[in-house]
């Protein structure tokens, strides 16, 4: 019998593949649910049935994909990756008072994470003291309530800051959280060159997705490259910044639409920080990003590789960066949080598995796992463990963390890291022509195009063109829920007792002279991190604070879509 071979992928379409697929079909039906057309991703790129060295006929393999560690970092950007150091493993943690927060985080360090991951309540975020009114019902929530140092020192006790990295959820207020956790450490006698971790600081996508937002964009950019400067001269193992595509993606953005949207918000913070004269290859050493880990396997791992290819070109050619490190994008990744679902909430354990599995292979340098009850509530203890052992049965149990990029050279990834690649530089073409990020913003135009997405999906969804096990197919009569985290109803009016209490103890009149600096100081040009570190350690709480600058600087209201 004559062997079959085919000699391109068309030939073989219109010949093996062709007739297999009629000779399957002969006298059947398709059954309900059954495959169907067409095959694509979340971002809508088309899907093949196969993939071979003829769809990379004119890729460079030096140009594309170089070596670990070395320009454009498509292959991860240490040389060794996994095999000399995993990935650090946080959990998201964060609820009521300080003290219930400081014994969870003792509990996960116990259980094997090696860097803390600080959630705030949304006063916090929004810059309200536990005893203003507009904190009712609020305090504690979803996440932890800071008003003060006194809270702060409390978050902190007895946790080894020489030791390990701490990330710190925080946009609007993030200069005054790090204040915060700079005076505790030199309250500690620690030195603060030592310290490690991360503030998110990224306010242009609070402006996109979030909206927890407090003064407008232009002295909201002030603050951020006052902490570039400080930070550059202070702390200098410090990430200055977190740039989020996570809660772009979760407000409903597409891969593509994350990585492009957080690109171009990068490109706005370099460069307000070169227009506010820092130089290019010593703040952007200190640059970091946070992405977010969704289910299509393949096309997160693309994500990843296309977003460190960009950023390295972007650094070297618009920017002329020449610093190695400079032109490295670091990540921390989380697991999809808008994937979880109420019904059948082991489920998402698997999901959270896959995600996580998708950030290791797209070379992550650091990673939180969801756990199963967070459609539901707030973490338990059990659920927060099982989500660690997930990272840790993946470092220690499967084999992915002992090769450097291991999907390197599969076909069907490299195309799709290309398309992923195109169509981010497209986005990022347009934002540009409409100038740049922040106009882009004012605007509307990325916060219409993130809900034209949103849309598209929900559509998707609801046609069961797309499927969601245990919501729209394969669905149990029956839900059965563990035990939930809950939070102490009296949570509030204890902050707001605590915080009422600190302001009748302290030194008032040095409270006073601090913030009347931070206010002369924010009508000029000097930098504000000093006269915050002044106040905190004071005792100004930080509602004070906000006010403080909010009457110098006003307030944002919410944008309109002028493209609509």
């Amino acid at each position: 019998m004559k062997r079959q071979r085919s000699h391109s992928t068309d030939e073989w379409r219109n010949t093996t593949a062709k007739s297999m697929q009629n000779s399957s079909s002969k006298g059947t039906q398709t059954p309900a649910g059954g495959r169907h057309e067409p095959f694509v991703t979340s971002a809508q790129i088309p899907v093949p049935d196969l993939t071979t060295s003829e769809d990379l006929a004119h890729f460079d393999e030096q140009e594309k994909l170089g070596y670990p560690g070395e320009f454009p970092y498509t292959r991860g950007i240490h040389p060794a990756m996994y095999r000399s150091r995993l990935w650090t493993m946080r959990q998201y943690a964060g609820f009521g008072t300080a003290e219930e927060s400081n014994k969870r985080y003792h509990y996960l360090l116990a259980q094997g994470t090696t860097g803390l991951s600080v959630a705030f309540d949304l006063p916090t975020q929004m810059g309200y003291d536990a005893d203003h009114p507009f904190a009712a019902g609020e305090v504690g929530r979803v996440g932890v309530s800071i008003s003060s140092l006194e809270d702060m020192e409390t978050l902190l006790h007895g946790l080894p800051l020489e030791r390990i990295s701490t990330s710190m959820t925080i946009n609007a207020t993030a200069s005054i959280l790090l204040a915060l956790y700079i005076a505790v450490a030199k309250k500690q006698g620690m030195e603060i060159t030592k310290l490690s971790g991360t503030i998110q600081n990224d306010i242009l996508k609070e402006y996109i997705a979030r909206g927890t937002y407090i003064y407008p964009p232009r002295p909201s950019m002030r603050i951020i490259t006052d902490i570039f400067q400080y930070c550059g001269e202070h702390l200098p193992r410090w990430n200055t910044i977190s740039i989020s595509g996570y809660h772009i993606r979760e407000a409903g953005a597409t891969a593509v639409q994350e990585i492009a949207f957080t690109l171009a918000n990068a490109i706005a913070y370099v460069e307000a920080a070169l227009s506010a004269g820092l130089n290019i290859d010593h703040f952007a050493r200190q640059l970091s990003f946070f992405f977010n880990s969704h289910n299509n396997l393949f096309e997160e791992v693309a994500k990843f590789r296309a977003a460190r290819r960009m950023w390295a070109h972007i650094m070297s050619e618009r920017f002329h960066a020449t610093d190695p490190r400079a032109l490295m994008l670091r990540f921390h990744t989380q697991t999809a949080g808008s994937t979880l679902t109420a019904q059948q909430p082991d489920n998402n354990i698997v999901r959270t598995s896959y995600q996580a599995l998708a950030a290791v292979l797209g070379g992550t340098q650091s990673l939180h796992t969801n756990s199963k009850d967070e459609a539901l509530s707030l973490p338990s203890e059990e659920t927060a463990r099982t989500a660690l052992r997930t990272q840790q049965i993946l470092a220690y149990e499967t084999g992915v963390a002992d090769v450097v990029d291991p999907l390197a050279g599969s076909y069907y990834v490299e195309q799709l890291t290309n398309e992923v690649e195109a169509q981010a530089w497209d986005y990022l073409r347009k934002i540009d022509e409409l100038g740049g990020s922040i106009r882009a913003i004012e605007t509307g135009f990325i916060q219409a195009q993130i809900e034209e997405a949103a849309y598209t999906y929900q559509r998707a969804l609801e046609a069961e063109e797309t499927i969601v096990v245990g919501v729209n197919r394969f669905q149990v009569d029956k839900h059965e829920h563990a035990s939930l985290h809950t939070i102490d109803p009296l949570v509030g009016q204890h902050q707001a007792e605590r915080v009422t209490a600190l302001r009748q103890r302290r030194d008032n009149e040095r409270v006073q002279y601090c913030l009347q600096a931070l206010e002369q100081a924010a009508t000029g040009t000097e930098n504000l991190m000093p006269h915050l570190i002044a106040a905190v350690e004071a005792y100004a709480t930080l509602g004070e604070i906000s006010d403080t600058l909010r009457r110098t600087f006003g307030e944002q209201r919410e944008f309109h879509n002028a493209l609509t």
